[in-house]
């Protein structure tokens, strides 16, 4: 068994490993993120999610990646009692960041190197995504307090909007 994982941890090529260490650590350091907003995590939070972490950098098809990542804004929205802290920037870019990682290792098998045309094509659409976290702080800060239920309404209906819109976008191109 530990002959097996040594031997698949040296057919990983040094982009693999990139990868790999950007799905390990985005999970943990977007948790840690709270403690910049004044709320550290709880340890069993961090070792749960740095297991989940790890294990999706070695199964990145698997749920454990989404169960990680999904704990992490579960803790953003309740462990803080006000969740709009700049440090959720910081968050964002980092679950991104490992989602982007997850994805392009699961284009194909463990030894195959990372596609650098591939690799800029996800980091241009990563980085057009990550544009809207920032308008996006600032509109749920603008809305804070306001406790009328349209405006959330509004809000999921422009996330919609966006979503479709992005689909509309992206759907029929050639990868560069």
């Amino acid at each position: 068994m530990i002959d097996d994982v040594r031997a698949l941890l040296r057919r990983w090529s040094l982009g693999q490993w990139a990868l790999r260490a950007t799905m390990a650590l985005g999970p943990v350091l977007a948790l840690a993120a709270t403690g910049l907003a004044g709320t550290a995590p709880r340890v069993l939070l961090v070792v749960i999610v740095a297991a989940l972490s790890l294990t999706y950098a070695g199964l990145p098809e698997g749920p454990f990646g989404t169960t990680a990542m999904g704990l992490v804004v579960v803790w953003w929205g309740f462990g803080l009692r006000d969740g709009l802290q700049p440090a959720c920037l910081l968050a964002a870019a980092l679950l991104l960041a490992a989602h982007v990682a997850g994805l392009l290792v699961a284009y194909g098998p463990d030894a195959l190197p990372v596609d650098r045309g591939l690799l800029l094509l996800w980091l241009r659409r990563s980085g057009l995504a990550l544009l809207l976290a920032p308008s996006l702080y600032v509109l749920a800060v603008l809305v804070r307090g306001h406790e009328a239920p349209g405006v959330w309404v509004v809000g999921l209906a422009a996330a919609l909007v966006a979503v479709l819109a992005a689909t509309v976008a992206f759907t029929g191109q050639e990868s560069d």
